[in-house]
């Protein structure tokens, strides 16, 4: 991927954070924040959704659009599910503990906090909400964080309710569930103040970790997602949607300050050739006894002129992506599979006679290009009519639009960017006003680090794993009861991520079981070595206590006596080597001790003993 000098091409790019928090109801009503899995729904709705007009009478370009793809929106419902979620009742008010922790997160940012914050409606017709639009609060802005390369400026941070989860999409429409729906979440958006890839990234690890050190953000896939505005001089603002990786972050950026100089070199070569884009037009009986398989079992073939586009809509302005990839996305959002266009043909079962009758039909000449769009009549003309508008933009250079994020670091026509004719007050919602006295900033994670490594006598590898990790909180309330750091430590990072490997249900540990099986370490009715089984055991069982499982496993605490008995075997066992070796032969012998007693008995009790018995006959 090319690396520019993005001072030299003008970059300018800003990031919106979206943070799911973790709350024990949503931010609408009283119901879990826990996600399902779409086999434990008891019963689905359908709804159909259209754009409304706002307060001024306009409408949203993006609503607009989304609309006039037809589909039909089914939601999943659960046991939990309430008729706030289903939009069969006014929400309630806004969450008080959702509120407290992005006041927190405000003081984390410096950011100036509202007098008053009231409840915006923001139109959504993509079915990912039930109402047709996301509720959003102004809470706080202009705030700010540092970097390497610089401050970046926070222009707002909003709280909002998280959108349905997507189950499934077929060609009638798409599936969602309702789990997710309403959970409370928190957009942060800088200023247009980044000027680099890695600027970017380098704030977004910044935000990151000023959202993790409040403790009450939810962790795992899906539950932060990044979305970052890139623009360049003489390009626009595009605005990328849904980066799911940092490292993601990086390649997109620069993947699109390279998609801009490319669309911008197109229009400028477009203009000078004086192009055009001539009116869609009927092509079917052009293609009467066609071999192409696309095209023959179509109801309609639509077909625009392209004046002075031979040879452009095929250049690669991405990665495997060209112009006429930019035409193609336009015209799928219409309901067509894709376009054909004569910078590719003859291919697919298209000879070269249909294409020079093609170009005869639409009155092309040797300097223009052709697309065309082969399905059912009415799809068939709005997807033409949609890949003609956007190849009118192509002439213009860079069109502003919403654009998806995709993992291999490109990215394909999402939708226009969104207006604020989208946003309207929420009537059935009072206004609060925050109180930002109320809050203490936290601790930084990074702050959280040293004190690990300063205070607990942690090395700085396994400080950074515990503060950065999903378990910091359980580290924190173990060392409080009088849990050993260390070992509180390496059983939260290593013990567990050994079980994960295993495929052992981790996820089924509850803080508290956690917390009673490194207490009965500490209290001597359990050895170090015996917490992986045991918590394996709770892990495959959750209705056993930690005792149980400690009888489960058996790993029943045995005494000195016992323990001595099982290592003077295996001394006795091994008595040429001792005697030949002496202390040498301890290593080896240790393990083989621990081996005997299957973790029942402390690694230390065991060590001092075998150095007694080895001693005695050395």
């Amino acid at each position: 991927m090319t690396d520019y000098d993005y001072d030299e091409v003008g970059l300018v790019a800003g990031l919106e954070i979206h943070q799911q928090l973790d709350t024990a109801t949503k931010l609408f009503c009283n119901c879990p924040t826990v996600r399902r899995e779409p086999a434990e729904s008891e019963r689905s709705f359908v709804r159909y959704l259209h754009p409304t007009r706002s307060e001024l009478g306009e409408i949203d370009e993006a609503a607009l659009e989304e609309s006039r793809v037809d589909r039909e929106f089914t939601y999943l419902a659960y046991d939990s599910t309430c008729l706030v979620e289903e939009d069969d009742e006014p929400p309630r008010r806004l969450d008080d503990e959702a509120l407290e922790t992005t006041l927190e997160i405000a003081t984390l940012l410096d950011a100036t906090v509202a007098d008053q914050a009231h409840v915006m409606r923001k139109i959504v017709v993509d079915g990912s909400n039930t109402s047709g639009f996301q509720r959003s609060t102004l809470v706080a802005n202009d705030g700010e964080i540092t970097t390497s390369e610089g401050p970046v400026g926070i222009e707002d941070l909003l709280l909002e309710e998280e959108s349905a989860a997507r189950v499934e999409e077929t060609d009638d429409g798409v599936t969602f569930g309702l789990d997710r729906l309403g959970i409370p979440l928190v957009e942060i958006g800088t200023k247009p103040d980044i000027r680099s890839p890695e600027q970017a990234r380098e704030a977004a690890e910044r935000i990151g970790m000023l959202l993790r050190s409040t403790g009450k953000v939810k962790r795992g896939l899906g539950t932060i997602r990044q979305d970052v505005n890139v623009s360049i001089a003489e390009g626009a603002r595009v605005e990328l949607k849904g980066v799911q990786s940092l490292d993601d972050l990086e390649d997109l950026v620069r993947g699109e300050v390279g998609r801009q100089v490319e669309l911008l070199a197109i229009g400028e070569e477009l203009r000078e050739r004086d192009a055009s884009v001539g009116d869609p037009t009927d092509v079917t009986d052009t293609f009467t006894d066609t071999d192409s398989g696309v095209i023959a079992g179509a109801e309609r073939v639509t077909a625009v002129r392209l004046g002075g586009f031979d040879g452009l809509v095929g250049r690669e302005i991405q990665p495997d992506r060209r112009l006429g990839t930019e035409l193609s996305d336009h015209a799928k959002r219409s309901g067509a599979g894709g376009i054909f266009h004569t910078d590719e043909l003859p291919a697919y079962g298209v000879t070269e006679s249909e294409v020079e009758a093609l170009r005869k039909a639409v009155g092309a000449d040797a300097e223009d290009a052709v697309a065309l769009v082969a399905a059912e009549s009415d799809v068939a003309e709005a997807a033409i009519a949609a890949a003609a508008e956007r190849a009118e933009t192509a002439i213009e250079g860079v069109p502003e639009e919403t654009r998806d994020a995709l993992p291999d670091g490109t990215s394909r026509y999402l939708r226009p960017l969104p207006g604020a004719a989208r946003m309207y007050p929420e009537t059935d919602v009072p206004p609060v006003e925050p109180d930002p006295s109320a809050v203490e900033a936290p601790e930084l994670l990074t702050e959280r680090v040293e004190r690990y490594a300063a205070d607990h006598g942690l090395d700085a590898g396994l400080a950074e794993q515990v503060a950065y990790g999903q378990y910091m909180p359980v580290y924190e309330d173990a060392v409080d009861a009088g849990v050993d750091p260390t070992f509180a430590a390496t059983t939260l990072e290593s013990t567990l991520t050994e079980l994960r490997r295993d495929d052992v249900a981790v996820e089924n540990l509850t803080d508290d079981r956690l917390l009673a099986v490194m207490a009965l370490v500490e209290d001597g009715d359990l050895a170090k070595e015996g917490v992986g089984d045991v918590l394996a055991t709770l892990a495959e069982d959750p209705s056993l206590s930690a005792e149980e499982a400690v009888e489960a496993a058996g790993l029943s605490g045995v005494s000195e006596a016992e323990v001595r008995e099982a290592v003077v075997e295996v001394v006795e066992r091994n008595e040429e080597q001792v005697a030949e070796e002496g202390m040498g032969a301890f290593s080896g012998l240790m393990g083989e001790a621990m081996g005997a007693l299957r973790g029942k008995a402390d690694g230390e009790v065991v060590s001092a003993v075998l150095r007694e018995e080895i001693g005695k006959r050395s």
